[in-house]
């Protein structure tokens, strides 16, 4: 199977970042915090970064099934995990980070977010 790199997928997509791999992992990382904190229970965390998610990225296929796939990933990690979960203070502050990585590395969106 050929790999056609992540640059190329985006620019079909209809998103040319400058950074394409700077997006994928910010995505990444959203995703996997959705994940966990499904796993722990904490929904108003997985409200926060699923509207993040709609408010922040591109409405693209790849970043959507991206994010689909880190959230599945990180919740059956966490629920096989014997370490305790996250507060929610913890969830919070990580999900601000990445609000304003995201805002940095993908196209502005119609509003700013503000967490």
């Amino acid at each position: 199977m050929t790999r056609v790199p992540l640059s190329v997928l985006f620019m079909v997509a209809g998103t040319a970042l400058a950074d394409p791999e700077a997006g994928v992992n910010a995505i990444s990382d959203l995703g996997r915090i959705n994940g966990e904190a499904l796993a722990c229970e904490q929904m108003g965390v997985a409200s926060q970064a699923k509207a993040m998610m709609i408010r922040l990225a591109p409405k693209t296929r790849i970043y959507g099934e991206l994010f689909e796939q880190q959230t599945n990933d990180a919740f059956l990690t966490q629920g096989r995990n014997p370490e305790p979960c996250p507060t929610t203070d913890s969830f919070i502050s990580r999900l601000r980070q990445l609000s304003t990585r995201l805002q940095a590395v993908l196209p502005a969106p119609a509003s700013p977010v503000d967490w």
